[in-house]
């Protein structure tokens, strides 16, 4: 019989993007995608146009509505891309509780979040001080102590 794997990696991943953390109490939403681009696992998903649309464009700290959680229940379909929600795809996101996120840069637990916008888009998710291309995750602080990888966030 053929072996389908023969090594092992000795580190176990925590988590990936857009993983619930943890059973602990949370709050989840449910929203339509309005991009055509989709949005991705694990990234801020900001409030639409229309009632009940979401959209992967943040531009203000007010319009940010929580992370968005990854699925297994989405079919690749061809021209889709993986961990991504679609357009018109039904999203879930966490408004508050434990998630996973990658971040940029160091993070260390407690430190406050901010999403790069525009010029700022490479960076992310990540500590740099909210300013003009940092959205602020109000109220969302790193749980865990990472540097450019999955983290464990968290807002309560």
């Amino acid at each position: 019989m053929a072996e389908l794997q023969t090594s092992y990696s000795e580190t176990v991943p925590a988590g990936f993007p857009g993983m619930v953390a943890n059973g602990e109490t949370s709050n989840r939403i449910t929203r339509t995608i309005e991009d055509a681009g989709g949005i991705g696992f694990g990234v801020p998903a900001a409030r639409g146009t229309l009632d009940h649309g979401c959209t992967a464009t943040v531009a203000a700290a007010a319009d940010v509505l929580g992370i968005t959680i990854a699925t297994t229940a989405l079919g690749l379909t061809a021209g889709a891309t993986a961990d991504t929600y679609a357009e018109h795809d039904n999203v879930a996101i966490m408004t508050g509780g434990a998630i996973y996120v990658d971040v940029v840069g160091a993070v260390a637990p407690g430190d406050p979040l901010t999403f790069g916008i525009g010029a700022g888009a490479a960076d992310g998710i990540g500590n740099t001080a909210a300013d003009a291309t940092h959205i602020a995750l109000t109220g969302w602080v790193a749980d865990e102590t990472v540097t450019d990888g999955v983290c464990r966030i968290v807002k309560r």
